[in-house]
């Protein structure tokens, strides 16, 4: 207040007398008059303040500085945006000035996520956006101007990995697949390295797959001997790192357990071979018998063909103590005179056999063992084919291979092709099939034989 000897008076109130919860204040002021005598006189003077709203302040603020491929977050300075009444504030977006894809809320807090044209275009050229700052309940507004600009600090590229996951679980033979996507707040062409570390190191370089220059896959799959017996699993870790052009590094830690899994392949394989070498074995048993039969058939037909051209003397010498030996060399011809015979007769009759060994035995084997050896090998070989044509039907698919009644019957069948008997004696042990074991001739003995690729 001001207030002179002229009885000047002025005075400027100052926003604090009155607010927005007391709009009014009254102020009360005594004036004095004094003379030269000394006589005063004073009066009262009430002057009402009134409250007067100020808009919001914005003062100097800090740029925005924003990355690329994050969600960049701004927060207003209430330091620098504030309202002289302590009236409450709002800001509000103006949305012409607002970039695509960013949002400012009522409390000042402003994110964006930026594309890539929108970050190349704001590193060639910083932008400003405009807002509103509003104080309530007046509703005055003070517009205020933001600075956009990307980031000057170098920071560490960033991976994304899909699925998010930190550990898996996987068996042997079993496929993982990862996929990472690469991202810098500096651009993407600042990434110049991404890679991988393993601790065991039976992981190869090459299950990392280079897609394009910010997206990779990794695709393992652990082999059967990643997991050594008698162990039951394995854990092992890998670390993935991507590196920028100023070696600003970011890593992300994955591990892995690998549980010990029987190889249903290889074990297949093994059934499978099995099941093809004792139908091989089958099938040359097969074959040794049918060249057997055809000997035997044609021994049996010299046999009876000897039987036919024989002749029998018989002389009556009486009954007699002795005779003098007996030549039986009456044919005149060279042949005979060599192959007679000198029988000594003792009374009664003597049987003379005239001929040579083709008469009753041919080779010292009589017609009725050549019959039954001859049965004997026709009847086993039609036993081992049917056995065969019934194992090899039974056990066609590799998943009736799987069960223990595969073993049981392949040594039933093995004790099948046991041979007894001359036969199983005069078989030569040195015979070779001349035939070649192939797919195609066991399939011609065993018709339900079943080959690798044909048994699912």
């Amino acid at each position: 207040m001001e207030f002179d000897s002229l009885g000047a008076f002025s005075w400027t109130p100052s926003f604090d007398l009155a607010d927005r919860i007391q709009t009014t204040k009254v102020i009360s002021v005594i004036f004095e008059a004094r003379n030269q005598r000394g006589q005063s006189v004073t009066q009262s003077v009430d002057f009402k303040v009134l409250h007067v709203n100020r808009p919001p302040t914005i003062g100097d603020l800090r740029p925005f500085y924003v990355r690329y491929r994050a969600q960049n977050t701004y927060k207003m300075d209430s330091a620098m945006i504030r309202d002289e009444d302590g009236d409450p504030i709002v800001f509000i977006p103006i949305l012409d000035q607002m970039p695509e894809g960013s949002k400012l809320t009522s409390q000042g807090e402003l994110t964006w996520t930026l594309s890539l044209s929108q970050f190349t275009k704001l590193k060639k050229t910083p932008q400003y956006i405009e807002f509103w700052v509003e104080d309530q309940p007046a509703k005055s507004r003070t517009k205020g101007r933001l600075k956009l600009e990307v980031t000057e600090m170098d920071l560490p590229p960033d991976i994304a990995i899909i699925p998010k996951e930190t550990h898996y679980r996987l068996r042997e033979n079993q496929t993982v697949n990862l996929k990472f996507y690469l991202s810098d707040p500096n651009g993407d062409d600042d990434i110049t390295t991404f890679n991988f570390l393993a601790d065991n190191q039976q992981i190869p370089k090459q299950v990392l797959v280079k897609n394009t220059d910010n997206q990779y896959e990794f695709i393992w799959q652990p082999g059967y001997n990643f997991v050594k017996d008698p162990y039951d699993s394995l854990r092992t870790e890998l670390t993935f790192y991507v590196l920028d052009k100023a070696q600003n590094r970011e890593e992300r830690k994955i591990s892995f357990t690998v549980y010990n899994t029987v190889n249903e392949g290889e074990k297949d394989r093994y059934y499978y071979s099995q099941y093809r070498q004792v139908l091989v074995s089958a099938w040359n048993l097969v074959e040794q018998l049918a060249d057997k039969e055809e000997e035997l058939k044609k021994d049996y037909k010299r046999a009876k063909k000897g039987k036919r051209s024989r002749s029998v003397a018989n002389a009556s010498l009486g009954a007699v103590t002795g005779v003098t030996p007996a030549v039986t060399g009456a044919s005149a011809s060279q042949t005979s005179q060599k192959n007679g015979r000198i029988i000594s007769a003792i009374g009664g009759t003597a049987v003379m056999t005239m001929g040579t060994l083709e008469a009753t035995e041919v080779v010292g084997k009589s017609m009725k063992d050549l019959l039954d050896r001859y049965n004997y090998v026709l009847n086993k070989k039609s036993e081992i084919q049917n056995r065969g044509n019934v194992f090899a039907r039974e056990f066609a698919l590799k998943s009736s291979r799987r069960n223990g009644e595969f073993i049981k019957k392949l040594d039933e069948f093995r004790g099948s092709m046991s041979l007894s008997g001359l036969v199983a004696l005069e078989l030569d042990a040195n015979w070779q099939n001349k035939k070649e074991a192939s797919d195609k001739a066991i399939k011609q003995t065993f018709k339900d034989f079943a080959p690798l690729e044909e048994a699912q």
